[in-house]
């Protein structure tokens, strides 16, 4: 079967996806021209958050790229980006502190980042072999096949899944910390909460688009049951 009816989903997401990729760029390029009243940038409100949380072991470099911000726990690095880094806009300052949020989840062990750095590995494997899982069980017919893919891809879906929690405390972490810690004026506040829920809207669409896919395979899986 070349179309399924779960597809039609599948593009639905897909096209959530892009228009989120385009509202975080909009809303990170508008805010990017306010600046803060404070006229601090994104690596020293960085700075400022994690030495008040006791983070004094976690550094902050500047990385190429444009929105390629990131926390490696690994590492313990928040890499910002050149206009995140040294930007003292509201968009800079937005990101830099969801990224040290990520940081103090870190610290505090927070369960679903815990969770996410162990089913990593796991995920990182299964979203890499289920494709071929897929293809192979659809070109041979073999649902065997097809099943085998469903439960790597299961890992990744379930991946996609806790990375949500952990995006959204870290966007709510970041807001009340910088008004807090006198960064923010509440009338900024605005500013961030589009920066960050146009950011969290991508995981939603990735997660949705992840969901629907499987939902279609386990679909295709026992339909192959029942025909024979």
């Amino acid at each position: 079967m070349l179309f399924h009816p779960m597809d039609i989903f599948i593009f639905i997401a897909l096209g959530i996806s892009i228009w989120a990729q385009f509202r975080v760029k909009g809303n990170f390029n508008k805010w990017a021209e306010v600046s803060t009243k404070t006229r601090m940038s994104g690596a020293e409100v960085a700075r400022k958050i994690l030495d008040d949380n006791g983070l004094h072991d976690v550094s902050i470099e500047v990385v190429p790229g444009k929105l390629s911000d990131h926390y490696d726990p690994m590492n313990r690095v928040i890499r910002l980006s050149e206009e995140v880094y040294y930007g003292c806009s509201i968009a800079s300052v937005s990101v830099a502190s969801h990224e040290v949020g990520h940081a103090i989840q870190h610290q505090q062990s927070y369960k679903a980042l815990v969770v996410r750095h162990k089913i990593f590995p796991l995920a990182n494997l299964a979203s890499g072999i289920a494709p071929f899982m897929f293809l192979g069980g659809m070109l041979l017919q073999q649902l065997s096949l097809i099943g085998v893919g469903i439960l790597f891809f299961s890992a990744a879906v379930a991946f996609q899944l806790i990375t949500l929690p952990v995006e959204f405390d870290a966007s709510k972490r970041a807001r009340n910390l910088m008004l807090s810690q006198g960064i923010l004026y509440s009338d900024e506040e605005r500013g961030v909460k589009k920066v960050l829920n146009a950011a969290a809207l991508t995981y939603v669409a990735a997660t949705l688009m992840a969901v629907f896919e499987l939902a279609k395979f386990v679909m295709i899986f026992f339909q192959g049951q029942e025909e024979e």
